[in-house]
């Protein structure tokens, strides 16, 4: 006798700590690039290289963007196991990309002068991402929600974290000698 349900096999969870790592890898990276232009183009320059670093490179990259490679984790469409449409992806990144442009611009323009200013600008980035604390099932920000992404482990990257805590070890033994 023979059970012909599909065995249901969770992805692998990442821990939001290297999410957000891996946000702040590609956040950091494009906010400098745009530096170069100035105001309103600024924006533009922000919004186009987000769009060209997470939409388009993770399409052809295997769902991976710079900040997710250097942690080991892509994108996945959980409904079909693979890598989401582009539409899907520019549901996903539209979102963030706009969430972090303002983040961009309190950070950059409001950063100490007016600490109310650069909080309110960071509130959309912080609530989005709020929501995959409280999802505990599959750690989906409001972003993965609307695009129904996941965010998985992957076996291909760079896994920054890991060597990173391996020289700090090997630096603290070395200290101890």
């Amino acid at each position: 006798m023979t059970n012909d349900k599909p065995v249901y096999r969770p992805f692998p969870k990442v821990p939001l700590e290297r999410r957000a790592w891996a946000f702040m890898i590609d956040f950091l990276s494009i906010w400098l690039l745009s530096a170069i232009a100035l105001g309103v183009l600024q924006w533009l320059v922000f919004l186009g290289l987000w769009m060209l670093l997470r939409v388009i490179i993770v399409e052809r990259n295997k769902g991976q963007s710079l900040g997710r490679w250097a942690f080991d984790m892509k994108v996945l469409d959980p409904r079909f196991k693979k890598i989401p449409t582009l539409v899907a992806l520019i549901k996903r990144e539209g979102i963030l990309g706009i969430a972090s442009c303002l983040a961009m611009v309190g950070l950059q323009y409001y950063n100490l002068t007016n600490g109310i200013g650069m909080i309110l600008l960071c509130c959309p980035l912080f609530a989005d991402c709020a929501l995959a604390l409280a999802d505990e099932r599959f750690q989906q920000a409001f972003h993965d929600q609307i695009a129904q992404t996941v965010i998985i482990q992957s076996r291909r990257g760079f896994s920054l974290d890991l060597r990173l805590k391996k020289l700090l070890a090997q630096l603290q033994q070395n200290m101890r000698k």
